[in-house]
């Protein structure tokens, strides 16, 4: 019942409560939310080296530090109220909005058309079959996937081990698989996958970042979910 209840609770703040997003991702990061969101880019490209596509863009965030680093972007979101305030946000900052309503198991791009993929704190649409072979579809052969699946708080204190408890409840803060685990469940859709851990001020960011090979691999058809 109460996994139940989370569920609904994020369905809201996706959707028809999606103006408070911004404000709930300050406070169950005391504040971290925008750091972790901008670890991924240390894993792109240089700006010039062509499209960078963002996956679930929410608010819109990570699409002005991407435009204002001198990237061309493409976003998707399947919310429509998301994709309604990722416009209004980006507008009133003088930038364009490259917007799509998708799906991500479904992505309307040919293939090897994008240079980098971005998802910051995703939901497990990210790791489905289907998603990762759209994945490994639309970026170029040698280009990566950067996703942020998780912060963690540094310090002690009942206010982080609050944030912590509630992480864990919406399965935010589970470990992530390591070593063959890892290797083993991405290789099954043709990439080579880390697990780096960002460190930042005051906090943590944990990303994976997957890796299409250069060369052709084995085609795996999609797969039903």
């Amino acid at each position: 019942m109460l996994n139940r209840l989370w569920r609904f609770g994020f369905h809201l703040l996706y959707n028809q409560c999606a103006f408070s997003y911004d404000h709930v991702s300050r406070a169950i990061s005391l504040g971290r939310w925008r750091a972790w969101q901008r670890s991924a880019m240390r894993f792109l490209p240089p700006p010039d080296a062509g499209i960078v596509l963002e996956l679930a863009h929410g608010s819109g965030d990570m699409q002005i530090d991407l435009q204002q680093a001198g990237y061309r972007c493409l976003a998707l979101d399947l919310s429509p109220n998301m994709n309604k305030l990722a416009q209004k946000k980006l507008r009133r900052v003088g930038l364009r909005a490259n917007l799509v309503r998708g799906d991500a198991m479904r992505l309307p791009l040919p293939s090897a058309v994008v240079v980098a993929v971005v998802c910051t704190f995703p939901t497990a649409f990210i790791f489905r079959q289907q998603t990762l072979y759209e994945l490994r579809r639309v970026l170029q052969p040698g280009a990566s996937a950067c996703i942020v699946v998780a912060g963690e708080l540094a310090g002690r204190g009942p206010l982080r081990s609050m944030i912590r408890f509630l992480y864990r409840l919406t399965e935010q803060g589970q470990p992530l698989a390591s070593g063959s685990d890892l290797r083993g469940w991405f290789g099954e859709t043709g990439f080579v996958a880390q697990a780096p851990v960002i460190q930042l001020a005051g906090s943590s960011a944990q990303l994976i970042i997957l890796t299409k090979p250069r060369k052709p691999a084995l085609d795996f058809p999609p797969q039903s979910c």
